[in-house]
């Protein structure tokens, strides 16, 4: 069982699945949306997540249609993303996951729109968009 929670620590959840590998997004929306260089996404199924406490801080923004944001109103930790086109699937934050994770980088994704002030020098798959079979 992986558990997580917001900066404020208002949002408390856990995760009862293996991890994913982590998928590294350069999206502008992304960036945006970290206020950093990247966004470190791991797809959980939704069966999967179940929220402890902090539901009534849990706020979300459509960034784009059929996809919505969810982050703590409180302190405004990024929570997860869902889309509409990969149902059923949150991408969790991988950075508010608590303790040591066991799970690996997958690729870089969007690199086509990363920050040109940040270098990928780790040798992982690049793909300029989506990966063919990633979603």
């Amino acid at each position: 069982m992986v558990t997580g929670s917001c900066l404020c620590g208002g949002i408390r959840f856990e995760i009862d699945q293996p991890l994913a590998p982590i998928q590294v997004c350069h999206c502008g929306q992304c960036r945006k949306a970290q206020g950093t260089a990247f966004a470190t996404n791991i797809p959980v199924g939704k069966a999967q997540f179940r929220l402890l406490a902090g539901g009534e801080l849990l706020s979300s923004f459509s960034s784009s249609p059929g996809k919505q944001r969810c982050f703590c109103s409180r302190c405004g930790s990024p929570i997860y993303s869902s889309n509409e086109r990969v149902p059923g699937v949150l991408r969790v934050r991988a950075g508010i996951l608590d303790g040591e994770l066991d799970a690996h980088f997958q690729a870089h994704f969007f690199t086509a729109h990363k920050a040109n002030w940040f270098e990928i020098t780790d040798g992982l798959p690049c793909f300029a968009e989506y990966a063919p079979s990633v979603e």
